[in-house]
């Protein structure tokens, strides 16, 4: 096998590596809201277990990458590439940390219909799930028009952060046995926030490894 397919091939390893840990972040969120609207703690107790199985892929990603650079010496486009590979899954792993923080205020916001007492919540959530799958497919595909995109649709999610905050303000004008459970759920909406961010770091690096620039500054 010539160094260059030798090379390609220990890509698409890393691509699928990092399709399999954006698939247990997204279903890290999902779940949790699901656990959060169903009641199901013990659902949101193995949300957390499983993340100690998020941080393990990340470790495993990150070693395969090292490994490509020691051995494969790429220059360029493919240095580039690898290098923000070790990035994204930093993002994501992040973006586990998020779903594990969320689940434990599940555990927390036990009552019945609490997830509607804020009425922006899942569509915040559904938000920042779509955000986390669109950013990792503009990654692996190395679309950089989608990832240019995608960024934009941040504002979304900033946007019914804003509308989270106001319908908390709003409930704590009254007399409510939800107040202290409306704490919880900011922060459930704060880290929603940090996730799409997350996303955005993740576009943002997909820009470094086709143009080597990251935010408009030429770096590689």
């Amino acid at each position: 096998m010539s160094m260059r397919v030798n090379y390609e091939h220990e890509l698409d390893l890393l691509n699928n590596d990092i399709k399999e840990m954006g698939k247990l972040v997204e279903t890290s969120i999902e779940q949790c809201f699901i656990a959060f609207e169903d009641q199901n703690f013990e659902k949101a107790e193995d949300i957390i277990k499983g993340d100690r199985t998020i941080n393990d892929l990340e470790r495993s990603i990150e070693a395969r990458c090292l490994s490509l650079i020691l051995r494969q010496q790429p220059v360029a486009g493919d240095l580039r590439v690898v290098s923000s590979a070790l990035k994204v899954v930093t993002d994501l792993e992040r973006i586990g940390d998020h779903a594990s923080d969320i689940a434990e205020l599940v555990l927390r916001l036990k009552g019945e219909h609490v997830y509607h007492v804020i009425r922006h919540i899942p569509a915040m959530a559904a938000a920042a799930k779509e955000m986390v799958h669109a950013s990792i497919e503009a990654f692996i595909n190395q679309d950089l028009e989608a990832a240019k995109e995608l960024q934009k649709k941040d504002d979304v999610v900033d946007e019914l952060f804003g509308k989270v905050k106001n319908d908390v303000v709003e409930l704590l004008k009254q007399p409510s046995e939800h107040i202290d459970q409306c704490i919880d759920l900011l922060m459930v909406a704060k880290y929603l926030e940090r996730i799409g961010d997350h996303a955005v770091n993740v576009c943002e690096w997909t820009e470094f490894a086709k143009t080597g620039a990251l935010k408009n500054v030429r770096i590689l």
